[in-house]
């Protein structure tokens, strides 16, 4: 299986449910530690072999274009310029052009163990979907299997038939599926830009091309949306996920 050495990450939201905290800058610039969140998740990508960086960005974008312009060609930029009123997918469609092989696609305001990518990237399969057990997190979105293929997504449970795990926002695409993916986006862009990559485009193109889900167990994450993910992060799972890593060999 050839090796994923390019990523994406989507921060185009403007994360108005932390406002509070964080109204000058994106949800992928606060800091836990030393660092901001985003750079803590970029420099785990290049631990785990990832070349290249692309950053769909919107709200507060000169963060990231900063970031990018000191990273010696590592972090490309691509704004999405309707960020105010769309949703995830489009800006993932907006990096479409840059786009010519099998990538990770994840979330800015994620906080994740080493381990998430090292065992997402070690599947045979080149499309996959990260899964955790339960977090009781709050705003979670369950996924339902079959044969551990995706089949749907829901934060409301009574949607879906079973449940397989919680969504970690960390996906392995390959090239084919992100074509299906673009396809599908396009159809639906004609009514609205307001269309998730998770639970609206993922969940489509799954019915055309099978896409597995990993159930990583005892996992280390979370998504910081709100204050509560913030105080839950700051709490418990950031300082277990440096623990974690601590206890990693030394690269």
């Amino acid at each position: 299986m050839t090796a994923v050495t390019t990523a994406v990450i989507l921060a185009a939201g403007m994360g108005t449910r932390l406002a509070a905290e964080n109204s000058d800058r994106p949800k992928g610039f606060l800091k836990l530690g030393a660092n901001p969140i985003v750079e803590e998740s970029i420099s785990k990508l290049r631990r785990a072999g990832i070349e290249r960086v692309l950053i769909a960005t919107g709200h507060c974008h000169d963060y990231y274009d900063r970031l990018a312009s000191e990273s010696r060609g590592f972090i490309q930029t691509v704004f999405n310029d309707r960020y105010r009123d769309s949703g995830s997918m489009y800006s993932l469609f907006c990096v479409r052009q840059l786009i010519q092989e099998d990538f990770l696609l994840l979330e800015s305001d994620l906080i994740y163990e080493q381990r998430a990518l090292t065992s997402l990237t070690s599947q045979p399969d080149v499309d996959c979907i990260l899964l955790s057990d339960a977090t009781n997190s709050s705003d979670e979105v369950f996924v339902e299997t079959r044969d551990d293929m995706l089949v749907a997504m829901s934060k409301d449970k009574s949607q879906l038939a079973g449940i397989a795990g919680e969504l970690v926002g960390i996906t392995r695409i390959s090239k084919s599926l992100f074509d299906v993916m673009i396809s599908i986006a396009e159809d639906a862009f004609r009514s609205s830009l307001h269309y998730d990559y998770e639970t609206d485009c993922l969940v489509a193109a799954a019915q055309r091309h099978p896409v597995r889900c990993h159930l990583e167990e005892d996992l280390a994450w979370g998504e910081i949306d709100d204050a509560s993910h913030l105080a839950r992060a700051r709490s418990s799972v950031y300082p277990k996920i440096l623990a974690r890593d601590a206890s990693l060999p030394r690269q």
